[in-house]
């Protein structure tokens, strides 16, 4: 799985996608074709040595795991959630993000223990699981993949966890944050064999994105 003669690396379809792309660019690690809506499974840079991959989000660190892919962009919440066995080699800084706790604002209670023993909507069971454990809660997880905020609306569940950025959708819904589990950027992560393997190309990729990312 891993081609020695070049650098693979897998970008996350979606909001990060863009600033992903982005930032490759101000680096010199670009290639022509290299969009989101692009049909080809493997985009190849001949001349930099380079092969994108574009997947879902959450597929991302499986692909680096397996060195399907050398190294990898993907938002922390998704590398703790997935629990894969990879390098966590920089922090990007884009794509900021909180993980939190929400309910109805018509139903909210005065203590977050008075929520144990109830149902929980998520796409983050292991992170909202370990959350509640290290406060003594025992919880039912509903696991959703999308539209988390409809759960407890249509009465599925008590309360949602889930990434925010704005707010936005969770006032649309009467929703209100109650706690705040954990804040998320991007990050890059790598193989840990590929990152034996590749190092000096790795490690001159690290280099260029520290010099262009905010201090």
């Amino acid at each position: 799985m891993h081609d020695t003669d070049y650098l693979t690396i897998a970008l996350p379809k979606g909001k990060l996608f863009g600033l992903s792309t982005d930032l490759l660019a101000k680096v010199g690690r670009q290639t022509d074709g290299l969009h989101e809506k692009s049909r080809k499974l493997i985009i190849t840079n001949e001349r930099a040595r380079l092969k994108f991959i574009i997947t879902k989000t959450a597929d991302v660190p499986t692909y680096v795991e397996y060195g399907a892919a050398d190294i990898g962009v993907v938002g922390k919440d998704v590398i703790d959630e997935s629990g894969k066995d990879v390098y966590e080699l920089l922090d990007l800084g884009f794509g900021r993000c909180h993980l939190m706790m929400a309910v109805p604002k018509d139903k909210r209670r005065p203590r977050l223990e008075d929520y144990a023993h109830t149902r929980v909507a998520t796409k983050f069971p292991h992170l909202a699981e370990k959350f509640f454990v290290a406060h003594g809660m025992q919880m039912e997880y509903i696991k959703l993949n999308g539209s988390i905020e409809l759960a407890p609306i249509i009465g599925m569940s008590e309360s949602i966890v889930d990434i925010v950025e704005t707010g936005t959708t969770l006032r649309e819904n009467n929703l209100e944050e109650i706690v705040s589990i954990m804040d998320a950027t991007a990050r890059l992560i790598a193989n840990r064999v590929s990152y034996k393997l590749k190092f000096k190309q790795i490690n001159s990729l690290v280099d260029d994105l520290s010099k262009v990312l905010p201090a």
